[in-house]
């Protein structure tokens, strides 16, 4: 059985609404029990993928509250406390159970709760005469947003930022990746695998390895670990591998337009927790859900747009045709809308049509649904030509440039002031050297359009960096690789080196082709240097390959830091269905952004490095 994050982290929610009891075959307690739900904001967005509110009333939640609000004391009813374990949450359950807000209080933390606020909790409720209304406390190490079967986000804001923040200390750098880690040991533990770790050498990506290493160690040497293999979850007798990736590995994939259904939702309409908004028939906005219950957006996300339009068409067609079917057999009027009314005929018939009706009348609201996304889409597209936005910058990256007046073009055609920021940093990110005269020219057109800078700056700093670590000589190299460590954190990789040569010409991204490789296991002069942590074996022994730890592996996780996307996941996702026998990928991230929020990081880090700018005009008006 091949890994399932979505189900597990679902088993592992369904539990702890269950008062932490076995469940039975039907996802329910042997025993029903009512209780009232309270959460703080990061576990409600946990939540809210993975269970609905029906959900919750199947298992006995008959009231939900978020922490932070005001609550009215229930008698004689169980409180489950699902949040983070931190000083505030903790002051607040203390708090609940002196007023005696519920019967008994099963608290739940999202990961492991350290010992100082495990003491304060006791201390707070022994002082307050309330410690015999807390029932139990769990660790849940359930602290990431599972988003598909194979997508997940540990919802951390900012990391690229703070993570190449050249203010930022030691102590700040190394509290990211703690954090980091936690997010990753988390889902591990709820997979239940303990993985062989694989990342490029340097920068965060070694950093978390190494950290996430040490800390399972340290785990496995408790006797009840989360990890006692023998489970009923462990998905074959191999273990799965673990490869990290640091944002600036692959720098233009979180910039760059895409064509495809997934990666133009989310970076057109703004998918979050797998929920949208668009406009509804009667004005307003409609809330719309796309997750693994929507078969259309299942089987049609990872194609290109107009496939999706005719699919959408196709899919009208069919349904129409059930409909004057079911119409025609029960002696309905030919073309007519099904709606139940116009129903006569023999009984064998008209029982197959009330059979069909619940299924066609889905169907059509998938169908409806779709065709409000599509027309969103087409809106947008073709007000600022994200097509050949698209295009071009696909062409730019296998190309290695693109013509000065084509480029030109580009930045003084249609078009958002991000849409041009971002095609103007995938033309700096594509070029092999720096034309000094055309980036000027782009600069000048970005500054007519009234765009910040400040990014397009950061990165052409970056990639001058790069370009003057190449063509120095050894003597010289070694200060300009501690000035610009110093000065830029962890963005000394190569973000710009080889951008052509990572791409072959189906345009696979290069973090794909590298985790095809790291899970093939031969020899490879691409991933040759990377390091491996194998939390199992000898301390002394890792960092060195040993013949169980080449592969191949049926099963990865990929997880990238620095934020990532649907453009990756749908390569990787890709990558499998091409592949016999059948493998599987997970994909994370520290979060998940449109080419706009990364722009934005990447707008912030220039600006603290006093780099670029908003024009003067521009400075109060949107960059939307």
């Amino acid at each position: 059985m091949a890994l399932n994050l979505r189900q597990r982290h679902r088993e592992c929610i369904t539990r702890m609404l269950n008062l932490n009891q076995p469940v039975n075959a039907t996802g329910t307690a042997n025993e029903e029990v009512y209780k009232i739900l309270i959460f703080d904001k990061f576990c409600q967005d946990i939540l809210s993928p993975l269970i609905h509110v029906k959900d919750l009333r199947k298992h006995g939640v008959t009231l939900y509250f978020s922490i932070d609000k005001d609550r009215k004391q229930v008698h004689d009813v169980p409180a489950v406390y699902f949040v983070q374990p931190s000083p505030l949450n903790v002051k607040r359950i203390i708090d609940d159970a002196s007023r005696s807000l519920y019967d008994s209080f099963h608290l739940n933390f999202s990961s492991s709760i350290p010992r100082p606020l495990l003491e304060d909790l006791a201390s707070g409720t022994l002082n307050s005469d309330s410690v015999s209304r807390i029932s139990k406390v769990h660790d849940q190490y359930l602290e990431f947003v599972t988003l598909e079967d194979n997508l997940f986000s540990l919802a951390q804001k900012s990391s690229y930022v703070q993570l190449n923040d050249p203010s930022a200390g030691d102590r700040e750098i190394e509290e990211i990746i703690e954090k980091i880690v936690g997010g990753l040991f988390c889902v591990v533990a709820t997979l239940a695998v303990v993985p062989i770790i694989r990342c490029p050498r340097g920068g965060p990506a070694e950093m978390v390895a190494s950290s996430l290493d040490q800390r399972l160690r340290d785990h496995l040497l408790s006797k009840n670990n989360l990890f006692t293999e023998g489970g009923n979850f462990v998905s074959s007798f191999q273990r799965p591998i673990l490869c990290i990736f640091d944002r600036n590995f692959e720098l233009s994939v979180g910039i760059q337009h895409d064509f495809r259904y997934r990666p133009l939702v989310h970076d057109i309409l703004g998918l979050k927790l797998n929920r949208l908004s668009v406009p509804g028939e009667k004005g307003g906005m409609k809330p719309v859900e796309l997750d693994s219950s929507d078969p259309f957006w299942v089987t049609n996300g990872s194609l290109e747009f107009p496939e999706v339009a005719v699919e959408i068409e196709t899919q009208l067609n069919k349904y129409k045709k059930d409909v004057d079917d079911v119409n025609r057999r029960t002696g309905g009027t030919d073309g007519a809308e099904f709606d139940g009314t116009d129903l006569v005929g023999n009984t064998k018939h008209l029982m197959n049509a009330v059979n069909s009706l619940p299924e066609l009348t889905e169907r059509k609201k998938v169908i409806d649904k779709h065709t409000n996304i599509a027309t969103v889409l087409l809106g947008e597209i073709k007000e600022r030509s994200l097509d050949s936005y698209a295009k071009k910058e696909n062409d730019m990256l296998i190309r290695g440039g693109i013509d000065r007046s084509e480029l030109l073009g580009v930045l003084k055609g249609k078009g958002s002031k991000i849409d041009k920021l971002r095609f103007a940093i995938i033309y700096l990110i594509s070029s092999e050297t720096i034309n000094q005269a055309e980036v000027e020219a782009v600069e000048a057109a970005l500054r007519e359009s009234e765009v910040d800078t400040s990014a397009f700056q950061y990165v052409k700093k970056i990639k001058s960096l790069n370009v003057s670590l190449a063509s120095a000589n050894s003597a010289s190299r070694s200060n300009i690789v501690d000035w610009a460590e110093k000065l830029y954190g962890q963005s000394i990789s190569a973000v710009t080196a080889g951008v052509k040569n990572l791409l072959s010409n189906d345009r696979q991204l290069a973090l794909t082709r590298t985790v095809d490789a790291l899970m093939e296991g031969k020899p490879n002069p691409e991933i040759d240097s990377y390091l491996v942590f194998d939390p199992r074996a000898p301390k002394s022994s890792s960092g060195t390959i040993s013949s169980h730890l080449k592969g191949p592996f049926k099963e990865a996780i990929v997880f990238m830091i620095g934020g990532g996307n649907y453009v990756e996941y749908g390569s990787l996702q890709e990558l499998v269905q091409r592949q016999q026998p059948i493998k599987h990928v997970i994909y994370g991230t520290t979060e998940i952004l449109t080419g706009e929020e990364f722009a934005d990081q990447l707008s912030l880090l220039g600006q603290k490095m006093g780099l670029g700018g908003a024009p003067a005009v521009a400075a109060s008006s949107s960059t939307h």
